[in-house]
């Protein structure tokens, strides 16, 4: 994925495509190097990965994510087997798309193409790890499709990826490269015959369709005789027709490398000597080093697909138009113009240079630039249940309802909830108050809430969207359910934006101090106030988180465009709700005070949506590959997948699990400790070197299904796997 010459491809390689290829070298480097930080230590380690020899894949071991390097390996199917590879089942996707089969709309697009510190780090542990400060992608708002890219083979996204991206409606795409001469001879073998060229289509949308991903990046990047070309287009059609039967709504990109005359020539645009490939597949991925008007070029040789050709930004800058990095969005303004689709590469440039000041202030700030030029092309909650506790899938401990249950450091991309589209107002814009994701305090629920802090006047309502909705509202009633935390004087609500084509636009303040925005409606009106109740916790013990209900009636003619998060400062005095008069206008109305406020969660179902979950007795649970070591005198070590099904025909429909263990002993009266494992995303957990003590008589693992409205089921009623302890001499 590097420059290539203007001029129309040639047999033999020229001084400048010489050039070229040393550039492609120097970026091979890049792409397998880790962050300047961790070369050293890459260097003195080898940067040996997992699942390098002597790793075995059919011996139970922590759940990894990796790739298929070898074409034997694609053809043999061992991968999608079971017998051969303990990894499997951790390694599929478990959300699917909001709407399956649905087609990319027609307008441009934003891929974004991972490339990050050459793949599979710390999202490679399906069951997370314990980084914190691990790479990730939060503003799924401004993208339509993700790929996971890396020089192996076959590059397969952790599930971990496609998870977060499908709950917000991003299709996610797997790699096929072949590069070198290693990848040349691949190829030579693979489009021998067009029997093997369809099998070996067939072997990848098996394995799309197997793992819940939507579809694969071709890139040849590879000098081929015009011998092997034929056979080349039969793969790329018959793997696109396949994915589409096997996964409706899928796509196959083709890159722009190889030509149809076998030459490795980059062509920066669509035109003949790649359009071949574009007519037998979904889309053309355009190499990135293409001049100002290479994207007009591409449009008039596309016609009516030209939203099918994505011109490539490569944002560490290497020779793309703008010059990438914080000047990205020069080639986004462009490209808008032209009205055009686009590639963005290797975004993971912003983590491995280390930009400051930190990852999520450079991250926000960076792709506040893509907003800025291209918009938010995503909208959320589209459907009922809607749930967010703006977990990012990271963090430095683990809470629900307030409480925490781990104090370790974690980080999930699974346990993504909806991401809350909060906007960059730039360094230049400086503003009273500022809402940012905050993972240091206490939580709510999973690892971050929304904070909102600064400095209020005592008349001021502040607002900010949190989301951007899409959803179709019915007859009847919602409930809505939302937390707070916050100081003696700040008062937090929500609302909600209301669309209809024939009565107009609407707002509803929910709150539960509705007199105080009363008293300041001529700053800020809405069309309706809904007051909450406080919900008695199901933690008493929590007494700085506050939860919120209430019922807003809704209406099947109207439309929810935005979820919005409202602060303002507490007043005094009596407040008569029905007068106009603005009651703000009161001595020192303008005096600006601190504010510091937190929301933890929103949850909104439909009022007769009551979630049952399935009792202990309809789950089948079991424990396999149980292992015992003998750690020291006084407790030994237990490794063992659980694993769960629910033994009726009902199909279990989960957010995720929770899991725990409780470690018990023959005292009846001494309390079992309980400690929290981990979360799963499918049906199974691998449970690694379990401390034991020896006086502990019974493990008892407990798995907590959790709804897709954020409830969770009361841990009596879990199902649990008991497991007793084996001497350890034995």
């Amino acid at each position: 994925m590097i420059g290539t010459p203007t001029s129309p491809p040639r047999r033999r390689f020229t001084a400048e495509q010489m050039f070229f290829s040393l550039r492609r070298f120097l970026r091979r480097l890049r792409s397998m190097a880790l962050s300047s930080d961790d070369a050293a230590a890459a260097v003195s380690e080898d940067d040996r990965r997992p699942w390098e020899p002597p790793f075995d894949a059919s011996k139970p071991a922590p759940p990894i994510s990796y790739p298929i390097t070898e074409l034997a390996a694609l053809a043999s199917r061992s991968y999608l087997s079971e017998a051969s590879n303990f990894h499997l089942p951790f390694n599929r996707a478990s959300t699917p798309l909001p709407c399956p089969g649905e087609p990319l709309p027609a307008r441009r697009r934003l891929l974004v193409c991972h490339d990050m510190q050459g793949g599979y780090r710390d999202d490679a542990a399906p069951q997370g790890s314990a980084n914190p400060d691990a790479y990730a992608l939060w503003h799924w708002h401004l993208m339509d499709v993700f790929v996971y890219f890396s020089h192996y083979l076959v590059t397969l996204p952790p599930p971990c990826w496609t998870n977060a991206a499908h709950l917000h409606g991003v299709k996610v795409l797997g790699t096929f490269i072949t590069e070198w001469e290693k990848g040349a001879e691949i190829c030579r073998e693979m489009f021998a015959t067009k029997d093997s060229a369809q099998m070996y289509a067939d072997r990848l949308s098996e394995l799309a369709a197997a793992l819940g991903f939507d579809g694969w990046l071709i890139n040849i990047e590879v000098k081929l005789d015009l011998q092997f070309i034929d056979n080349l287009k039969e793969f790329v059609n018959h793997l696109t027709k396949r994915m589409h039967d096997a996964v409706p709504g899928s796509l196959v990109i083709w890159y722009d490398a190889v030509t149809v005359n076998g030459d490795l020539s980059w062509q920066d645009k669509l035109n003949k000597y790649n359009k071949p490939f574009f007519d037998l597949c979904d889309g053309l991925f355009v190499n990135y080093t293409w001049k100002e008007k290479y994207p007009q070029d591409s449009a008039a040789a596309a016609g009516d697909r030209k939203y099918d050709v994505y011109m490539g930004i490569d944002v560490f800058g290497r020779n793309t138009y703008g010059g990438g990095q914080w000047n990205t969005n020069v080639a986004l303004d462009l490209l808008k113009k032209d009205d055009i689709s686009t590639a963005i590469f290797a975004p993971g440039w912003i983590y491995e240079t280390n930009q400051p000041p930190d990852f999520q202030s450079a991250q926000n700030r960076w792709w506040g630039l893509v907003e800025n030029s291209w918009g938010v092309l995503q909208s959320y909650p589209k459907e009922l249940p809607f749930y967010s506790d703006f977990n990012q899938g990271h963090g430095y401990q683990v809470c629900y309802e307030g409480l925490q249950v781990s104090s370790d450091p974690w980080n999930n991309i699974s346990c993504q909830s909806f991401q809350p589209m909060l906007k960059y107002t730039g360094d230049e814009v400086q503003t009273p108050v500022q809402t940012s994701i905050n993972f240091k305090d206490e939580q709510f629920s999973g690892g971050g809430s929304v904070t909102v802090k600064g400095s209020l006047e005592q008349n001021v309502i502040f607002s900010e969207q949190l989301f951007n909705g899409g959803l179709y509202m019915e007859d009847g009633s919602v409930l809505l359910f939302y937390s707070v935390n916050t100081d003696a004087n700040c008062v937090v609500g929500l609302s909600l934006d209301l669309s209809s084509r024939n009565k107009g636009n609407t707002s509803i303040l929910i709150a539960d101090d509705i007199a105080t925005f009363h008293r300041k409606k001529q700053n800020r009106t809405y069309s309706s106030y809904v007051q909450s109740d406080k919900v008695a916790p199901q933690a008493p013990d929590n007494q700085n988180w506050v939860l919120y209900q209430a019922t807003v009636q809704s209406s099947a003619s109207y439309t929810s465009t935005g979820i919005n998060i409202v602060c303002t400062l507490k007043t005094t005095g009596e407040v008569n709700t029905e007068s106009e008069e603005d009651g703000s206008s009161e001595a020192n109305g303008n005096r600006s005070l601190p504010y510091h406020a937190s929301l933890g969660h929103v949850s909104i179902r439909n009022s007769n949506d009551d979630k049952l979950f399935p009792p202990a007795k309809s789950w089948m649970t079991e424990g396999g590959y149980i292992s015992w070591l003998k750690n020291s005198n006084t407790s030994k070590l237990l490794s063992l997948k659980v694993s769960w099904k629910l033994n009726t025909s009902r199909q279990a429909s989960f957010m995720k699990y929770n899991v725990y263990v409780e470690k018990l002993t023959a005292d009846s009266n001494a309390k079992a400790s309980r400690s929290f494992l981990g979360v799963a995303s499918v049906e199974a957990f691998y449970v690694s070197n379990l401390q034991v003590p020896d006086e502990v008589t019974s493990l008892k693992f407990i798995i907590q299904a959790c709804g897709h409205d954020g409830s969770r089921q009361e841990l009596e009623e879990c199902p649990k796997f008991f497991l007793v302890p084996v001497d350890h001499s034995v």
